[in-house]
């Protein structure tokens, strides 16, 4: 109690000089010395340091000042053993006079300059390092090792690892019972050894959902698939938390396992939730120089029945101002994250669209139920069972009804980096739809796949190689025995840009059919010239068969160009391209495209 009153008075004392104290007082003049120390280490040094980051941090009183020099010898040793350094000296000079020499009750009514010099002594290295006991497959860090240069970052790091190492094989509340660690300075050695208690195996009991939350309680513990009575395990426990987030109803998932395990040897957790806003609407567009503004919008519903169910509702526009007539899309689709096992789904698909182009116009109503696997956060396959209805105009003839029972498949992996505008990793989306023809309508399947790949030159990443392989097949009807909309053209932004959108097809007389194969190619080279603004070189082909594969006298065309990219952050860059054809004949002339994300 003292010893609070006296802090306290002295606090007071400090306080009352503070605000006698000018504040408009010239910038203090700062340096630092560090003989022989690498450049890294001075820079950590300058950008830690209190008294060289003053001005910046707002401090120019002189007890201020004195205050940052008195807290900086801890924060500065603390920098040099981090690197390996345990025998440092310090000193931090404001205006001549050794900082930790001045007295707080009479501090100078000005401090002009601050000089912090460091001798860094020898660097250390590790006489012992020694940790147990060691879990089965725990894996140490490489730099805790006899011989490796020694520092506390090297022992925090093995320290963490070690508990780690027997909390992954079940001891859920295993920690560090000990440390012991000797500087042998004429050595320039450092003897390092941690003790871990590993404490007991524990098993999962019991998951207590806590917070506000509108999702039903019974949904909840079907989607967390939470593992009671198996052994311990923080992959499974982060498993739970990836599936309740999966689910887009959350805004806050947060899993706390108990402090104190129970008696039958299981480890109860608590759940708290806060729910995202219910309702999302998103805006999207696009615009072409020849097929004018694509408007989007969808609409989310968040737990619509209070089982964390996702309704999307999504809108287009298409072909604003374009050559082509004006035409549109209204999708439906609700996903059921509660009605299988914890990673699986269902879901509603309905669908109603009108397409109008050059070639072809056709109007499509579907509806079709699912079920989804989700195998991790980056790769998952659905299927679904429906109908589609299809009227068509196109190079065949016009009202041509089509009426089948589709079973579409489809599985996506993703290991890119940034879904909005990737540097390093691949993408990969195939498709499979099966389709049985009802009235009178030809059977068959359409398979289609899109790869992408991305390379980061450099270790900056400021050059990015990107590439993309598009194959799609139609098997089993005749060219004329199938709705247009499951053929293939190629052309526009999504596969061949500098030519019309779906330009290339089969010629049929005066006009033009899809083909029963697609083949496309597409490479771009992007460099960053800011951080916010990159240039991007492409080049795109594209071919289209009447057999099921493409062959070498495939009807083809190609496109090339340059393009803008400026970073909008999360949204993904806004994307200016300029194309044009380069070979072919079904396109002429200069085409731009203008969006938001990148082109593939």
């Amino acid at each position: 109690m003292q010893g609070s009153r006296l802090r306290f008075s002295k606090t007071l004392v400090l306080g009352i000089m503070a605000a006698a104290m000018p504040t408009g007082l010239s910038a203090l003049e700062t340096s630092l010395v560090a003989p022989g120390a690498p450049q890294e280490l001075v820079d950590r040094i300058e950008e830690t340091s209190s008294v060289t980051t003053a001005e910046s941090r707002g401090l120019d009183t002189p007890l201020e000042i004195l205050s940052a020099a008195l807290s900086d010898y801890r924060t500065i040793v603390q920098i040099m053993y981090d690197e390996g350094y345990f025998s440092p000296e310090v000193s931090i000079k404001l205006d001549g006079q050794e900082a930790a020499e001045l007295s707080s009750l009479s501090v100078p009514a000005k401090i002009d300059r601050a000089v912090i010099t460091v001798a860094t002594g020898p660097s250390y290295r590790f006489g012992e390092a020694t940790l147990r006991p060691i879990a089965p497959e725990t894996v140490l860090p490489e730099d805790f090792a006899i011989g490796k240069p020694a520092s506390t970052g090297a022992i925090q790091r093995a320290a963490s690892a070690g508990v780690q190492g027997w909390r992954n094989v079940g001891h859920a509340k295993a920690g560090v019972a000990g440390q012991k660690v000797i500087a042998r300075h004429p050595q320039a050695r450092l003897d390092a050894e941690i003790d871990v208690d590993p404490g007991p195996r524990l098993r999962f009991g019991e998951m207590f959902i806590l917070g506000d939350s509108d999702v039903k309680h019974s949904s909840i513990e079907k989607i967390a698939g939470f593992p009671s009575g198996q052994v311990y395990s923080p992959e499974e426990i982060q498993k739970v938390g990836t599936r309740l987030r999966r689910t887009g109803t959350f805004n806050v998932v947060a899993i706390e396992e108990r402090e104190t395990p129970n008696a039958d040897g299981t480890l109860d957790f608590d759940v708290y939730f806060e729910d995202l806003p219910k309702r999302r609407l998103t805006l999207g567009f696009e615009i072409a120089s020849r097929d004018g503004i694509d408007l989007t919008a969808t609409w989310t519903h968040r737990n619509v029945f209070k089982r964390a169910e996702r309704l999307r509702f999504e809108a287009a526009l298409r072909n604003i101002g374009g050559s082509e007539d004006l035409d549109g899309r209204i999708g439906l689709r609700l996903d059921q994250p509660d009605r299988l096992g914890p990673d699986d789904s269902t879901f509603w698909n309905a669908l109603i669209d009108r397409r109008n182009t050059d070639n072809y116009s056709v109007s499509i109503t579907s509806l079709a139920y699912g079920a989804r696997r989700t195998f991790s956060d980056r790769l998952y396959a659905e299927a679904s069972a429906g109908f589609q209805l299809s009227n068509a105009d196109d190079a065949f003839g016009d009202g041509r009804k089509f009426r089948y029972f589709i079973l579409p498949f489809r599985a996506e992996w993703d290991e890119r980096d940034s879904k909005v505008s990737a540097t390093r990793g691949f993408y990969l989306d195939a498709q499979a739809m099966p389709f049985v023809g009802l009235s009178g309508t030809e059977t068959g399947a359409r398979f289609f796949a899109d790869a992408r790949s991305y390379t980061s030159l450099g270790t900056d990443g400021r050059i990015v190689l990107a590439g993309r392989v598009q194959i799609g097949s139609v098997i089993g009807p005749s060219l004329d025995g199938v709705t247009p909309d499951f053929l293939f053209y190629s052309g526009g932004a999504g596969t061949v840009r500098g030519q019309p959108f779906e330009s290339l097809g089969i010629p049929v007389g005066d006009e033009v059919a899809g083909g029963k194969s697609f083949l496309g190619l597409s490479g771009e080279v992007r460099g960053k010239i800011t951080d916010t603004i990159s240039l991007v070189g492409f080049y795109d082909y594209g071919a289209v068969d009447t057999t099921v594969f493409v062959t070498s006298t495939a009807n083809s065309h190609s496109g090339a160009g340059l393009g803008v990219r400026y970073d909008l952050g999360g949204f993904g860059p806004l994307r200016l391209d300029l194309a044009v054809p380069v070979q072919g004949d079904t396109g002429n002339g200069l085409q731009f495209y203008i969006g938001i994300g990148q082109a593939f």
